[in-house]
């Protein structure tokens, strides 16, 4: 017969293990045969935290309070302490549970494992109030007592949690390599532990502004924990689904906030529930609801959260509620609550540019524009600073969603006063949300090339759409070591109007186009003058684009003459619906500049349309940069000697191709199948200034660093560029998708193009859409020629584009 101290090590095992049922029935039996009192009380203390997390909090504290009440033995007593803080802790309660494991602590009598747990319960109260330097600091002793005393699991527990504290403190590479490193020690334990590791990596995803990524993720976190019965985890899961819905469906966030906070309430946990209060407030907010009802409730919900030491939570009702007085038309309140916010210099980056939009707010609503726009760049300067910490592109740019409200906020209060070079300064910022970073080329990594090459191999087994578990575990091995990359520290300014006005000089145009509020507005700037014109809403150029990419690519196919005529005509009325829409005003002024540049920064909203083929353009050199101020800063191109021209397997006309491409320069280099191999092609990149990649492309809207050339060994990715040694100056794609960008938080784009110009190329040819094989054949060779001569790229296509326009388009650079 087991002993009762041997019941309760294994009673603790099935806790550790994520398994309350089994730990229950063991606790129970431990005790019943357990004479020693100290035994009794420690069993008594472990049936405490099993009864609380399957829901029944009142019955925990209670068993605990009666250990203190019976109990000579001071280390027991410490013990009851530091298991009612945990239970403070799961119930929201963070006063009190600071004060019952400080109480433990104090006397120095907590050892080994028994201190190792204290320290990792203290640790999450320290988290829970925002103080992260002490919680990190916690959980590391934790973790090193449970390494000292041969536990592994609860170091690894320790671990994820200094990991999830590093998230918060806004170190997301290192909070991502602990929890990764935790993982294969606490996945395998239980579907339970799985959850937790997999919602605590999905929060991190959302900091990093990957919110795709991580809503399947917490979708099937929380169903996981409703099948195991755990209201606790799954209302924390809900309420990070709902944290994660705020900004583009408030609605959905709404239902999902009351749902966890009704869970909470149901076991006693009233400080999580009120944070879930908290969450639907602000989808109250974000749906523009302004009743005085909300106003008062946000202030009962702060003084709460505020009362158990909930800082953060408390100061965004806060920020909130003054939102809602803004929407309300009364300033002055607005301005009374945003007094009582008091946020910390380690406060999340989150609440420091909330509280930059609603000063921001208010003084547009005051009539102080000019301090408005102060406040958003303010803002936004603390995001480029934490940005700037980050050398990785994907990293980079979906970092910068924090700033979307920022900058669309800046740009409606320029568009507001009219002024084309203030509208051009908050064009530019918000286009610049992840570009103002100074790029820095990274060290090749060993690792990464070898996971590369398993991944090349994996992908030629596969269809275009599989993707088996062992791909999924190389993608996050290449992503998140990418993200540990150190940035530049270095962030740059938008270049000035007169900069812009002087780079331009007398024969080019820009047309930056922005969308505000579910409306298109242009601004054009050139030698005679700037104007900002309203293009009227989204929805007809949204239709417009709807089906587009199919005609595209059905067109460019060798169809049957019948069908090949509806599709040409289908695309030829869509392409002129784009032209009037967001052409028409300058149609006049570009034809009487005939053969006049024109550059190009459109929108997030319009990545995908074909500018080159849209008739106003025509014979028009174009160019699209990331930004205006990149496309200046760029200045003079420099001379193009070397180049090389790679064709991959099963293109009918690229080994012809290539060859005639390569007849303009004498001298470059040509590889074919077999031999253009990826170490072929990466050696042969970094030694010339133009390369030529004709072979077949796909673009890889999940993970856009992830799209790829077809080579004679497989993909050729987009993280295969931070392996060269040097970057070529031009980069000719002449494959279909690969001048595709997916969009990140309505203004940031990414893709194969953006992945080269980031890496430090000047321009890149490439096509949104599939390139008929011989119009992709005749174009580019004869463009060669005139570039070998000295004509820039832009031009070289403009003068060599087929009837009704190119489908290749100069990123970057043309001239």
């Amino acid at each position: 017969m087991l002993s009762a101290d041997e019941l309760h090590r294994r009673g603790l095992a099935a806790i550790n293990s994520g398994r309350p049922p089994l730990a229950t029935r063991l606790l129970d039996l431990a005790l019943s045969r357990a004479t020693d009192p100290d035994l009794q009380d420690r069993i008594d203390i472990s049936r405490a935290y099993v009864a609380s997390e399957r829901g029944d909090l009142h019955t925990g504290t209670r068993l605990c309070e009666s250990v203190l009440e019976r109990a000579t033995n001071a280390t027991v007593r410490d013990l009851a302490h530091s298991q009612l803080g945990v239970l403070y802790t799961r119930a929201g309660e963070g006063e009190l549970a600071l004060q019952h494991l400080q109480q433990a602590m104090a006397g120095r009598r907590l050892i080994g494992v028994d201190r190792a747990r204290a320290l990792m319960n203290r640790g999450v109260v320290w988290l829970q109030r925002g103080d992260m330097p002490s919680a990190i600091s916690d959980f590391d002793a934790s973790s090193e007592d449970f390494r000292e005393a041969g536990m592994p699991v609860e170091a690894a527990q320790a671990l994820h949690n200094s990991g999830y504290a590093l998230m918060l403190a806004g170190d997301l590479p290192q909070a991502l390599q602990r929890m990764d490193s935790a993982r294969p020690v606490l996945a395998p334990l239980s579907a339970n532990f799985r959850a937790v590791c997999d919602q605590d990596r999905a929060e991190v995803l959302v900091a990093a502004g990957l919110h795709h990524e991580a809503h399947e993720t917490v979708a099937s976190v929380a169903a996981a924990y409703g099948r195991m019965h755990l209201s606790q985890q799954q209302g924390e899961a809900e309420f990070l689904l709902a944290r994660l819905l705020l900004l583009d469906d408030p609605a959905r966030a709404r239902v999902l906030a009351r749902r966890a906070a009704r869970r909470w309430r149901r076991r006693g946990s009233d400080a999580w529930a009120d944070r879930a209060d908290g969450i639907e407030l602000a989808a109250e907010a974000g749906l523009r609801r302004r009743s005085a009802d909300l106003s008062t409730r946000a202030d009962e919900i702060a003084e709460r959260l505020a009362h158990n030491g909930l800082r953060n939570d408390a100061n965004t009702v806060r920020l909130h509620a003054a939102r809602i007085e803004l929407m309300r038309g009364d300033p002055d309140s607005a301005r009374r609550r945003l007094r009582e916010v008091r946020l910390r210099t380690q406060a999340p980056i989150a609440g420091r540019l909330l509280r930059r939009q609603v000063e921001a707010e208010l003084d547009a609503a005051s009539g102080r524009p000019g301090s408005a726009l102060r406040r958003v760049r303010q803002g936004l300067s603390d995001l480029h600073e934490w940005q700037s910490s980050f050398g990785s592109l994907d990293l980079q740019s979906s970092l910068a969603g924090h700033g979307r409200e920022l900058a669309l906020l800046g740009i409606r209060v320029a568009l507001e006063g009219g002024r084309p070079e203030s509208v051009f300064e908050w064009s530019e910022r918000a286009r610049e949300l992840s570009r103002r970073v100074l790029p820095i080329r990274p060290p090749a990594s060993a690792d990464t090339a070898r996971d590369l090459v398993e991944l090349r191999q994996l992908r030629a087994g596969s269809g275009p759409d599989e993707i088996s578990g062992r791909e999924r575990e190389l993608r996050q091995h290449i992503r998140q070591r990418a993200w540990q990359d150190p940035g530049s520290g270095v962030v740059t300014e938008p270049v000035g109007f007169d900069q812009l006005t002087t780079a331009l000089g007398d024969d080019t145009v820009l047309l930056a186009h922005l969308a505000v509020d579910d409306e298109l507005h242009l601004l054009t700037v050139s030698a005679q003058g700037a104007d900002v014109t309203a293009l009227g809403p989204t929805a007809p150029v949204r239709e417009a684009m709807a089906g587009l990419q199919a005609d595209l690519d059905m067109s460019a196919s060798n169809l049957p003459r019948t069908l090949q005529t509806a599709v040409r005509s289908s695309l030829l009325r869509r392409l002129e619906r784009l032209d009037d829409a967001l052409l028409a005003p300058v149609r006049t002024a570009l034809r009487r500049s005939a053969g006049g540049r024109v550059v190009l920064t459109p929108t997030g909203v319009l990545a995908g349309v074909p500018w080159s083929m849209l008739p106003t353009l025509s014979g028009h050199p174009a160019c699209l940069p990331p930004s205006a101020s990149r496309w200046v800063e760029r200045g003079i191109a420099p001379p193009l000697r070397s180049a090389a021209f790679v064709a991959g397997p099963r293109v009918p006309r690229a080994g012809e191709e290539v060859v005639r491409s390569s007849a303009a320069r004498p001298g470059s280099t040509v590889l074919t199948p077999p031999e253009s191999t990826s170490a072929a092609v990466s050696r042969l990149a970094a030694t010339v200034d133009v390369l030529h990649l004709s072979a077949h492309g796909r673009h890889a809207a999940d993970n856009p660093l992830f799209s790829g050339l077809q080579l004679s060994d497989g993909t050729w990715f987009g993280y295969d560029i931070d392996q060269l040694e040097r970057i070529p100056s031009l980069v000719v794609l002449s494959a279909c998708e690969l001048g595709r960008s997916s969009v990140r938080w309505a203004e940031e784009t990414l893709g194969m193009t953006t992945a080269w110009l980031h890496a430090g190329a000047r321009c890149v040819i490439a096509a949104p859409a599939a390139v008929n094989d011989d119009e992709a054949c005749d174009q580019l060779t004869e463009a060669h020629q005139l570039i070998a001569g000295g004509v820039p790229p832009a031009d070289a296509l403009s003068r060599t584009a087929p009837s009704g326009g190119s489908r290749f388009q100069c990123y970057g650079s043309g001239w």
